[in-house]
């Protein structure tokens, strides 16, 4: 018999905070550690749970829009976040913007005012310990992730499975490639033409590496590191050594003739499938720190990709994620530790609410399990089934950090223009999200 039969949950953040809302909601004693005030990160200034370190903005409502369908679904779980977000808005259009001081400080005031959630406010360094002394766990520390920890959590990971760098290239939907232009094929025609290749001629590969040259840069945060791996260079920081260098590394032409016609290009940028139902490809090698009005223009020069729909855009930056592919269940557990679950950003999600919605389901296996029940995770039809799909079946050796969209879903049958296929998602989202919500 373990000492102690609560929940621990490890980071007070979005997910967090959420985990433990809806835990105790459902009768369970959640025991929360969140190390700060007493050791800072590097970005946050208080110690507030659900503190918002970077935007301030949740994104849209609209349910027409991914972002907004997955806070439609977190709102027919009771989401707590969700609705003190509300509570603290701020105009902002369609999206929801919040005021984030007072929203961290009444998520904080209802935890702590709950009788079912007990804080420990010290930095959690030793997992196993941890793990001994509670039924669950949940690991919702976030991208700032402190070292004691990361180092105590490759111990029962592995240190091949915990990354601490994004180095992210920008991800396109299929159906927005030009195929008129782009083609299928290998590298020397090795294999099955798994690869879509949009060449370049001389006069537009050097129109492309001056618009890189010129394209305006984010600026780092002072705690990143600044220095690049050399495995996973900004294209920018590439161009920066010659202008030839990206012909020689992620757009090499050489081997990649084209299939029909025999005709061999300057440059040759390769686009890589990207999820398991093949609905999204990534520009490989093109991880970047252009901004993301710039990478839109600039990415738009590449033939084929003129008018490619962006779900994702090209980031370098600290980030401490799983490969979640290689070690998650569906469930969010690892699968070497069935009691152990994962929340937040450090599950391999992008962005406030897709980390939120990671909260809400590691509690909901959590509770089936106490409650004595078996529930399946959502169905991938819904968006934070989707992105439970993403994160525990996307190609492990290609694995990186997602938010929500559309290209996530299973597409429809038959053919549907942009605005059709949008609300046709959502409504099957919404019926069967809807459905998995009524569950005990």
């Amino acid at each position: 018999m373990l000492e102690t039969q609560n929940v621990a949950i490890v980071g007070a953040g979005l997910a967090g905070s959420e985990a433990a809302w809806q835990l105790a909601e459902r009768g369970h004693a959640v025991q929360l550690f969140e190390m700060r005030p007493v050791r800072m990160t590097a970005a946050h200034k208080t110690g507030d749970c659900a503190e918002l370190v970077c935007s301030n903005s949740f994104k849209s409502r609209a349910v027409e829009n991914a972002h907004g369908l997955l806070k439609a679904e977190m709102a027919l779980h009771k989401s707590m976040i969700l609705k003190t977000g509300e509570r603290f808005s701020v105009p902002a259009g369609q999206a929801l913007a919040i005021d984030r001081e007072p929203f961290a400080e009444a998520v904080t005031a209802q935890l702590k005012a709950h009788p079912l959630i007990s804080f420990c406010n010290e930095e959690v360094t030793d997992v196993a310990e941890l793990i001994s002394a509670h039924s669950h766990v949940i690991f919702a520390t976030g991208p700032l992730t402190s070292d004691a920890l990361a180092t105590s959590l490759q111990e029962i990971l592995g240190t091949e499975y915990l990354s601490f760098y994004d180095a992210i290239a920008p991800v396109v939907t299929a159906e927005s490639i030009n195929m008129k232009l782009a083609f299928r094929a290998s590298r020397y025609g090795k294999g099955e033409a798994d690869y879509i290749n949009c060449p370049m001629h001389r006069e537009q590969y050097q129109t492309f590496i001056e618009a890189v040259q010129q394209a305006e840069k984010v600026e780092l945060h002072q705690f990143e590191d600044t220095r690049p791996f050399e495995g996973c260079l900004p294209i920018e920081v590439m161009v920066e050594r010659g202008p030839e260098t990206l012909r020689f590394g992620p757009m090499k032409p050489v081997g990649l003739d084209h299939p029909e016609t025999g005709e061999r290009y300057h440059a040759v940028v390769q686009l890589r499938q990207e999820n398991s139902v093949g609905t999204l490809y990534n520009l490989v090698g093109f991880q970047t720190k252009m901004t993301w009005t710039a990478q839109k223009e600039v990415f738009a020069l590449i033939p084929g990709l003129e008018n490619a729909e962006f779900v994702r855009l090209g980031s370098v930056h600290r980030n401490t994620f799983l490969n979640g592919p290689a070690l998650l269940n569906p469930q969010l557990s690892l699968k070497s530790h069935p009691n152990v679950f994962f929340a937040g950003q450090i599950t391999g999600v992008e962005g406030y609410m897709e980390s939120t919605a990671m909260g809400i389901l590691a509690a909901r296996q959590i509770a089936a399990g106490l409650e004595n029940r078996v529930e399946s995770p959502p169905s991938p039809d819904t968006m934070m089934g989707a992105l439970i799909r993403y994160i525990t079946e996307t190609d492990p050796k290609i694995f990186q950090p997602m938010n929500a969209n559309f290209g996530l879903l299973n597409p429809p049958e038959k053919k549907l223009s942009k605005a059709e296929r949008k609300t046709w998602y959502a409504e099957r989202a919404l019926k069967k999200a809807a459905k998995y919500a009524e569950q005990v």
